[in-house]
């Protein structure tokens, strides 16, 4: 059986999300697209020794599309929530958008990893490492800072997130598994119980 990981990049627009997502796929920096709505790539990709095919959704992150968002949220395993270190605005902008998934998914425990994007702008950063780790932290997610443009890390944050994925559905499963043990326990008990 093939192992599959879903992975959704999420962000405010002009962050780099497609760039990022271009670069790892085709190792090249795109200067010019035009502005993603939904895009969808697959990629099959060794990850620790092991096959996995990463189903990557590339999603738009201006205002107007918002209504398919909670669509892509529902679906996706593990979320690379990206901010531009040159925009103080998409870093509170990633925020929002970690409050959705949380909100879709119902969860907290959702695999994230939390980008900050354009590292070669250094000259025009506007957020500083140790605010990108501290919003990272309190997504209880990892942290990278990556260069779409140079591909600094960009392997890295596909590599992060799967793992991710991957170790969050074997303890996921390995949960389901203890429950079905303890409900057989329980059914084989009540088995063998008897009412005077």
């Amino acid at each position: 059986m093939e192992d599959k990981c879903k992975i959704v990049i999420v962000g405010g627009g002009s962050v780099g999300k497609t760039c990022i997502t271009l670069r790892y796929l085709n190792n090249k920096f795109i200067t010019h697209y035009d502005p993603t709505i939904e895009e969808s790539y697959r990629k099959m990709t060794i990850l620790d020794g092991k096959p996995i095919l990463l189903e990557i959704l590339d999603t738009a992150g201006q205002d107007e599309f918002r209504s398919v968002r909670d669509k892509y949220l529902r679906t996706g395993e593990g979320f690379v929530i990206v901010y531009s270190i040159t925009s103080a605005d998409s870093l509170w902008e990633a925020q929002s958008f970690h409050e959705a998934i949380e909100k879709v998914k119902d969860t907290t425990d959702t695999p994230s990893l939390t980008v900050g994007n354009k590292s070669d702008l250094e000259s025009q950063r506007q957020v500083s490492t140790s605010e990108g780790q501290e919003l990272a932290q309190k997504f209880r997610s990892q942290f990278l800072e990556v260069s779409a443009k140079s591909g600094k890390n960009i392997e890295q944050v596909f590599e992060t997130i799967a793992r991710d994925v991957r170790n969050w559905k074997a303890k996921k499963s390995g949960k389901n598994q203890s429950n079905k043990r303890n409900s057989s326990a329980i059914s084989k008990k009540k088995k063998n119980c008897e009412i005077i």
